[in-house]
Formats: structure tokens, C-alpha cells, sequence
């Protein structure tokens, strides 16, 4: 209740008749009068004031009631008002969505992207779009059919936009399925509620093959004389709008293809097959925004051979050698020449025809080709230096257009008819010392060869047919004079060969020809006389070595050697010259003792080679002959060192102390690295030590030394620390490490 005013209502539609408010009386007012739109249910009691709605409003007819109301006398004169009442019909969830078709179809394509839309769907309700009651979701409820467990087909819950999953997009083929049924639901509430009211509909969709292909293998003839640019092919996207473009698959100073805006696919210029036969690009598709729509397409092109390419000779001039005793229908030679067209195709074919021959003697066609290989050969007769020692040929050779004339120079060689004749047949006898050098010249013997000079048929090569069994001797040959040198290939031995009776034979590396073989006038005798020479006594190895402990004891026997005299005669002794500083002592009846001294250690400074020369005497004729050998001794490391700690730094922590700091400790041992690759740190129980200070291991090297607690007073401690160097025998060393409890500088150290 209240007095007369402007007053607003919010009325939830439907729900009956209600009262809305009581209007109070004020006099001289007696009765109250309403107007304006009462839908004919609204009113107002005029002596009590109550205003009601007799029945029920609907949002969907009227959103707003405006009324006004007036106070009056009892003569019927207004008193008061007219006021507006407005009465506003709140929106309740009572209207269905309605989709705007009984049912859709759709096409979509092979291979179309996914979440791209395809079709759309649409639905109203027809409550209050400002409230939930209006706010529309859409699903798919069913897929007819759905072959996979993924659906291959995706609705935007909002906008109704249908489009291919992930699944779908990769999975839809018109082959093996064309069409599909959806059923969509549209649901008001935005979907969130259980009581809200749903709607649905059958979708049709026809799945159709893809526009979206490569075209099938692109042939363009090269040369082309057309207008560029040509248009070569053409693809199409799936979607409309798109943006087309090229990129190459190899790297080219310039693709000579475009594409335009429809897809249409240009040459831009005459292609040479020789220069490039094949072109692979891709052609992409894009929206607006630079994302690709399509997978790339692979394009590939193949340039046509036509026939713009002459034959070429391989040479300016082709040389070639025929012997003098050569059949008809000898296989001279070959003719070779190319073609830059297609290989295998009737372009390259080449034919061969001889033009000319030079001279016509002793007739015209001597010679015959064959027309496809080039092969040239000899018709009729064999040839004849005499007559002429060279003919000249012009070779035609062509394709279906094109021809070219290839030279060729046949040279007529003599044939090996003649043997190697020796001017001496007897060389008598050559006297050497044995000790002549390898590769001495002793001796020098020529033969002559009647056949043309500079050929294999006139070259001699001298071999030794006999007395030769190891090769002692070699010959070579001056290829200019046909002269023979012989010469010492090994050494000589008197007392193992004292005579040499060779046997020289003389031969060509051409064959002889057929019915003339070689006979004792290519042969040739040598007798070689070896002569004696006093030799050094020799030992029976060039080197020896041995390794020893380097704690041996002195005159301990090292090794035995052994030395003999190459005449044969026994009657030699055994010297020593001392060169390994003072510690060799003496070599006697081939036995070697140890050392004077016995101060050898290797870690003075790694001595561990030292060297012994033998000095044999020949007694036979008093004449001295040395032969010298060398010992390589290796000395043996000893675990004879005891650890040590490395002093390299002080050791200190800096005053006062927290008890939890620590420093890194090395030991180290003089012995070779094998024997102290792992150390072993430990405290001695002694000095209260291992109340104070840890050790704990860092690596086989190093450990960490560790303060126990804080109470240390700034002096310089003695810590007893044991040392083993786990050594073959272990080696246990105790040091005391002195470490300074200090007042430190601001760079941590000691003052």
C-alpha cells in the first residue's frame, strides 16, 4: 500500500490473476479511475484502490504495460494524477527453439580442412534473447554412419557452423562413403540446464572427391615458339577465395612457372631440355591470413626433346693404327660422336658413311663403317706401309637433321717380323769384389732389331735367362739407343756364390708375328767372377732389448748375444766400448753383465734406454773389422717411495671459524704413475686429532680436511695424517700437515 504515484511492476508472465499494489485514499478523494493498456485484464478497484491483473500476461504478446492512474471526489473531479504506472511482463523459459528448416543438406569436400564450415545451421526461440531463456547450443546428437569412434564431422555450438573433424578431414572419401546423416539438437538454456527445451533436425550431407589434386605429369616441348607465358595446367581449392602461390622444391636462379589468382599454372619462357629436363615445385593454397587450406601439391614437369642438336666428334681427329699383316674385316677402330638430344630417342640417333679416303691408292675403298656403331674396318687386302703410311678419312656422320664431318687418320704400322740380333754373342768374363755397391752398372751389351724404329716391334727389352736363381743382377733398357746396362740388384757373396754364368736373352713387348720366332741370335753369355773380401764379424741380430728392475743387484747377468764371422773362421774376440755413461760395465764370451753402479733410478730422470756397443776383433789377419750392435735396456719402476703431501699451497682457514669449513689436500709419491694411481687418507689417532679434524675421500688423488667444531685458536696446527699409496708392496707414510688458523685478507689468504 501506498499513496498515489508513479510506480513501475515487474510481473512474471503467466502465473494468473494477482494483486499488485493498494493505492491509498486521500481526501477529499473518494475513488480512484485506471487507463491506458489494460489488455483487458488489468484494472483497479476504484473505492479501495487495489490494483490486480485478472489472468495471466505473455512476454511474447506485450513486454510493457503503461497505465495511468487518477485520484477523485465525489462529484467525479480528478484530485490527484494522473501518475503512470508501467508494468513490465518478465520473460519466463516457455518457448521451444525452432530450427528454420525441417531439413538441411550440405556438400562437403574430400580433404577439406578441418573446422572450415561447410553449411550452417539455424534455430530461434522465440523467448527473451537478453536471458538464458533464448541463448541457443548446438550438438551433433547422431552421426549415420559413423564408422570410426571419433565423429567426422564438428558443429560450432554457437553459431551452428558445420564443418569435418580432424578425423573427418582426413578420412572422408566419396569411394567409400558419399553420404551422411546427421541429427543435430539445439538446445535454449545455452545448453546448461536440464529442464531446457530442445529441438532437433536431420542434416544431409554428400561427400564429394576433392578439387583439390595434382595435375597428372606435365610434358612441354623445349624451344617452344609460343607467346609466353603459357598456360600449362590448372588446380582448384576446396575452398573459395583462396590464395594460390609456388615454391620450388630445388634451389634455381629462376623458376620459369607462375600461377595466378584461379589457379591457372604458366611457363613463363621457352625451356632447353639440355639445359634442364625435369622441373618439381609446389603449388600451395592459402586464406587471408597466410594459413595454408591445402596440403602442397607436388607439380612436375618434363621438357620434350625436339631434334635442335648436331652430331659432335668426341675428337677434332681421330688417330688410329692398323699392322701391315691385318685380314679383311679387321675391327680398326672406332669413330665416336654425340648428340645432345634425348638419349635412346631418334633425335641422338647418328648414322656413319665415309665421305673420302686419302690417298685413293692402291684403290678407292679400302676401308668400310658400320653406319650405326661407327666401328670402322678393312676391306679386301691387307695393308702396306710401303705403299702408304697414312690415309686420311672423312667420316659423315648425321642425325634425322643434322649432320657433321668427323677426320680420321689411319697409321699403317710395321709388323714385328725381326728378332733382336746381339753384336756379341759372348760378353767373356766380368771380375767384381763382393763388396760392390747395389745398383752398380758392370756391365753394358746391345743387340739390334730390323723393324721400325720406336715401336714395341723394335723395342729390346734384356732379360737373364740363366745362372740367376736369385736375382742377383738387372737389366734396363735405354729406349732411345735399344742399349742394355746391367747392373747389382743384390748384394754379392763370395762364399755363397763365387761365379755367375749368365744367359742374356733379347725379346720385344710386341708379339713376333705368326711363323718368325726368337733363336740363339738373341741370345748372349756373361760369366761374373766374384772376388773375396775380409768382412766384419756380424751379430746375429741387428737390436736387442731387454727391461730390468731398477733394484737389480750389481753383475747380475742382463741377456746372452751371439756373433759370427760371415768367411767362416772362428778365430774373432769380444771387446765392449762403454756409451751408456758410467754404468756399463764389460760384454765378455757374448754374455752381458749388470752394472758397476748400482745407482739407476728412474726417477732421477727417466732412464730407460740405454745403449751397448759390441766391438768384435778378426784374429785371422790381424786386420780390425768392428760390427757394432745395439742394447735398448728398459728399467722397471720399483715401489720403493713413500707418499708424500703436496706443498704446492699452505694450507689455513681463516680466523674465526664456523666448524663446517673444509679445504682439498694431495698427496703424491716420486714412484711411476701405476704405483700411486689411488691414494688411501686417514687420521692418526694421536693429538686429539680426530676430535678436531675429518678426512673424507675427494678423488684417488685428493681429500677433503675438515674442521669438527668452531673453538680452534689462530695458530698454526700440526695435523698427524696417514698416507697409503696402495702400491705392489703397499707403502704407508704418517706426515704432519700444519695448517694455520689466520686472520685473513679480503682476498682469503693469510696475513
Amino acid at each position: 500500500t501506498g499513496p498515489l504515484k508513479d510506480m513501475d511492476f515487474s510481473v512474471q508472465e503467466g502465473g494468473g490473476p494477482r494483486i499488485l499494489h493498494q493505492f491509498k485514499l486521500e481526501p477529499p478523494a473518494v475513488s480512484f479511475r485506471t487507463s491506458g493498456e489494460k489488455a483487458g485484464i488489468i484494472d483497479i478497484e476504484p473505492r479501495t484502490g487495489i490494483l490486480y491483473i485478472n489472468g495471466s500476461l505473455d512476454w511474447e504478446t506485450k513486454q510493457v504495460h503503461k497505465l495511468e492512474v487518477e485520484s477523485l471526489d465525489e462529484s467525479g473531479k480528478r484530485v490527484k494524477g494522473p501518475h503512470a504506472v508501467r508494468i513490465y511482463v518478465e520473460d519466463i523459459n516457455d518457448n521451444p527453439p525452432e530450427f528454420n528448416q525441417t531439413k538441411y543438406y550440405g556438400v562437403v569436400r574430400q580433404n577439406s580442412r578441418p573446422g572450415k564450415p561447410f553449411m550452417y545451421v539455424h534455430a530461434t526461440d522465440r523467448d527473451d534473447p537478453t536471458t538464458l531463456h533464448a541463448q541457443l547450443s548446438y550438438s551433433i546428437l547422431h552421426h549415420f554412419p559413423n564408422p570410426y569412434e571419433e565423429m567426422l564431422f564438428q558443429i560450432d555450438n554457437a553459431t551452428g557452423a558445420i564443418s569435418p573433424s580432424r578425423k573427418g578431414s582426413h578420412y572422408l572419401d566419396p569411394q567409400k562413403q558419399d553420404t551422411f546423416i546427421l541429427v543435430v539438437s539445439v538446445k535454449d538454456m545455452a545448453g546448461t540446464t536440464t529442464n531446457a527445451f530442445t529441438s532437433s533436425v536431420d542434416v544431409s550431407i554428400t561427400v564429394k572427391e576433392s578439387l583439390w589434386k595434382a595435375p597428372p605429369i606435365i610434358h612441354i616441348k623445349e624451344n617452344s615458339t609460343q607467346v609466353h607465358p603459357v598456360n600449362i595446367s590448372k588446380v582448384q581449392s576446396n575452398e573459395p577465395g583462396v590464395i594460390y602461390g609456388i615454391f620450388e622444391k630445388e634451389k634455381l636462379p629462376r623458376l620459369p612457372f607462375s600461377i595466378s589468382e584461379n589457379g591457372d599454372i604458366y611457363v613463363t619462357q621457352p625451356l632447353d631440355r639440355e639445359e634442364k629436363d625435369t622441373y618439381t615445385f609446389y603449388v600451395v593454397s592459402k586464406d587471408n591470413t597466410g594459413e595454408l587450406v591445402d596440403k602442397p601439391l607436388q607439380i612436375h614437369i618434363i621438357v620434350e626433346d625436339i631434334n635442335d642438336n648436331p652430331p659432335v666428334c668426341q675428337q677434332d681427329l681421330t688417330v688410329m693404327e692398323v699392322q701391315e699383316n691385318e685380314e679383311g674385316g679387321s675391327n680398326i677402330g672406332t669413330v665416336f660422336a654425340t648428340d645432345m638430344d634425348e638419349k635412346d630417342s631418334l633425335n641422338s640417333r647418328l648414322h656413319f658413311q665415309i665421305q673420302s679416303q686419302e690417298p685413293e691408292f692402291p684403290s678407292k675403298n679400302l676401308f668400310y663403317i658400320q653406319q650405326d656403331t661407327g666401328t670402322l674396318q678393312l676391306i679386301g687386302r691387307s695393308l702396306s706401309k710401303r705403299e702408304s703410311a697414312k690415309y686420311f678419312l672423312k667420316v659423315l656422320v648425321t642425325d634425322s637433321q643434322f649432320e657433321t664431318i668427323c677426320n680420321v687418320e689411319v697409321h699403317v704400322i710395321d709388323i714385328n717380323d725381326e728378332i733382336p740380333i746381339f753384336k756379341n754373342s759372348d760378353y767373356g768374363t766380368v771380375t767384381l769384389a763382393e763388396d760392390i755397391p747395389i745398383g752398380s752398372v758392370i756391365l753394358e751389351i746391345e743387340a739390334t732389331d730390323g723393324d721400325e724404329p720406336a715401336t714395341g716391334s723394335s723395342l729390346i727389352i734384356y732379360q737373364v735367362k740363366e745362372g740367376d736363381p736369385n736375382n742377383t743382377f738387372t737389366i734396363e733398357t735405354d729406349s732411345e739407343t735399344n742399349r742394355g746396362f746391367i747392373r747389382i740388384n743384390k748384394a754379392l757373396d763370395f762364399e755363397t756364390m763365387p761365379v755367375y754364368n749368365l744367359v742374356i736373352n733379347a725379346t720385344n713387348p710386341e708379339p713376333l708375328v705368326e711363323g718368325v720366332e726368337y733363336n740363339a741370335s738373341s741370345l748372349a753369355k756373361l760369366k761374373v767372377s766374384v772376388t773375396n773380401v775380409d768382412e766384419p764379424p756380424a751379430f746375429r741380430q741387428p737390436f736387442y732389448k731387454t727391461e730390468v728392475s731398477e733394484d737389480i743387484p750389481v753383475n747380475t747377468l742382463v741377456m746372452t748375444v751371439e756373433a759370427y764371422d760371415p768367411e767362416g773362421d772362428s778365430g774373432f774376440k769380444n771387446g765392449s766400448k762403454g756409451h751408456t755413461r758410467k754404468y756399463a760395465q764389460y760384454l765378455a764370451c757374448g754374455k752381458i753383465l749388470f752394472l758397476q753402479n748400482s745407482y739407476l733410478l728412474v726417477e732421477g730422470g727417466c732412464v730407460v734406454g740405454y745403449a751397448c756397443n759390441c766391438i768384435l776383433l778378426n784374429s785371422t789377419d790381424n786386420a780390425a773389422q768392428k760390427s757394432k750392435a745395439f742394447l735398448t735396456l728398459h728399467l722397471n719402476d720399483v715401489n720403493d717411495n713413500y707418499p708424500q703431501i703436496a706443498t704446492d699451497y699452505p694450507t689455513f682457514f681463516c680466523y674465526p671459524v664456523s666448524g663446517k669449513e673444509r679445504t682439498l689436500i694431495q698427496a703424491t709419491d716420486a714412484d711411476e704413475q701405476l704405483f700411486y694411481s689411488k691414494f688411501t687418507f686417514s687420521l692418526a689417532d694421536e693429538m686429539n686429532a680426530r676430535n678436531n679434524w675429518e678426512i673424507s675421500k675427494f678423488n684417488a688423488t685428493h681429500a677433503f680436511l675438515s674442521l669438527k667444531h668452531a673453538n680452534f685458536e689462530e695458530k698454526v696446527y700440526d695435523v698427524p695424517i696417514i698416507l697409503n699409496d696402495n702400491g705392489k708392496p703397499p707403502l704407508e707414510n704418517k706426515v704432519y700437515l700444519k695448517v694455520s688458523i689466520c686472520e685473513c685478507s679480503s682476498e682469503n689468504s693469510c696475513f
